[in-house]
């Protein structure tokens, strides 16, 4: 079965807790046991991996380069802007990458708009809350499709 690793960035664990304007009131935890159920569905296994250390981040992407992890979908919070230690972790990986955002970060503040990591992405997804995650998955697992 191949795997997909749902990586969360900084603050997301926060989810539920702050700014329901834009990011409604599911929990982490919530979008999580979502992601367990959909990945099923799919046929794929998942894992879910939450940070508020830029490091620890790193370092799980580092790993996923000698793991049999098929594709990445990613919500780094605030480091989408301007963490370029996490967008070089990612350009290591030569697997899918998919970014996503609960919120439109197009119609946000300026710098939000921004993200070092597009470039890295097969595509961006954001918007549409936690269902994000769940069109993340889906890309990231046509993707797999694809490269079999």
């Amino acid at each position: 079965m191949k795997k997909i690793l749902v990586l969360h960035g900084i603050n997301l664990n926060m989810f539920g807790k702050r700014d329901a304007a834009h990011y409604g009131t599911i929990t982490s935890a919530e979008i999580d046991a979502r992601i367990a159920a959909w990945a099923t569905g799919l046929g794929v296994e998942v894992e879910c991996f939450q940070t508020n250390s830029e490091a620890d981040m790193v370092e799980r992407i580092h790993r996923a380069h000698g793991e049999q992890v098929a594709a990445v979908v990613i919500n780094a919070g605030a480091w989408t802007h301007y963490s370029y230690g996490i967008a070089d972790a990612l350009g290591i990986l030569n697997i899918p990458i998919v970014e996503v955002h609960m919120s439109n970060i197009h119609a946000r503040e300026a710098f939000r708009q921004h993200s070092v990591i597009a470039a890295l992405a097969k595509g961006q997804i954001c918007g549409f809350g936690a269902e994000s995650y769940h069109l993340g998955l889906l890309a990231a697992a046509s993707l797999i499709q694809d490269n079999d």
